[in-house]
């Protein structure tokens, strides 16, 4: 696994989030340490998640506060108001008094505990609500990244083929019935190669197919089937003279001769 592929692996996100177990982390960690890219990615991301935490914060209620200090203050005038009433018993009964004095004492320190107990809990739910959305948020920027990445990787492909001077591109274009449809054949005159970008092209029906064809001297020669896979990257065949080049959709795997009512584009050299 390269740098770029341990990057886009998640670990770096896993790792900020705690999610990472520990022989994981260690071995990011010793990464950082030697490798300058993947301690700047692990900079960005965490500079990431900090700034979707600040985004989406969500504020408690203004008035949760406030009845949580009034609450406090009404049981603790409840309090103040024991040892007026404490005031009518007797002398005789001391141990009473202590008795009541710990009551209050103890009553103080459970309203005290459930308060921190509620404000824990409250925050934890905006915690979990926050994670949850953020953990979200990742997946989503973490698929685009990947669509991106391709898209780039297509991009410079179709590139060095334009660049290579061996290289011959012949536009394949709708016929009647398919119009607004296109492909692209790029031809190598030197290997004899044939590659084909057919993203113009409607996508096939379940069970169906686009093959490629070369004409030479006026007779169709399968020139190999299309697949998203191998677009613009991967031969289909080696033609070694054509007059012209046609698409067709077949059944899947292809056929021995073209189905002419299935032509959807045609392009001459």
């Amino acid at each position: 696994m390269n740098t770029k592929e341990y990057i886009s692996s998640g670990i770096i996100e896993s790792y900020i989030l705690g999610l990472a177990s520990p022989e994981e982390a260690g071995i990011l960690e010793c990464v950082m340490k030697n490798n300058a890219e993947v301690k700047a990615a692990f900079e960005e991301a965490q500079k990431t998640l900090e700034d979707l935490a600040t985004v989406q914060a969500v504020t408690p209620p203004d008035d949760l506060r406030a009845k949580i200090w009034n609450k406090i203050q009404q049981e603790q005038n409840v309090e103040e108001l024991s040892p007026v009433a404490s005031a009518d018993i007797p002398a005789a009964q001391p141990q009473e008094e202590i008795g009541i004095q710990r009551n209050s004492k103890w009553k103080a320190f459970a309203i005290a505990a459930s308060v921190l107990f509620l404000l824990s809990v409250t925050g934890n739910i905006f915690w979990m609500n926050n994670q949850a959305v953020t953990q979200q948020e990742i997946a989503r920027m973490s698929t685009e990244k990947k669509n991106q990445d391709l898209a780039m990787q297509k991009m410079n492909q179709k590139m060095e083929m334009i660049s290579n001077p061996d290289m011959k591109m012949v536009m394949l274009k709708g016929v009647e019935k398919h119009t607004d449809s296109k492909a692209m054949v790029f031809w190598d005159t030197k290997t004899k190669a044939v590659y084909l970008n057919a993203e113009k092209l409607p996508k096939a029906p379940e069970g169906m197919q686009y093959q490629l064809w070369a004409i030479e001297d006026g007779k169709p020669v399968n020139a190999g089937m299309y697949t998203e896979e191998k677009d613009s990257k991967t031969a289909l065949a080696n033609i070694p003279k054509a007059q012209a080049f046609a698409i067709t959709l077949e059944k899947q795997g292809g056929s021995a001769v073209p189905t002419m009512e299935n032509m959807y584009v045609m392009g001459e050299i």
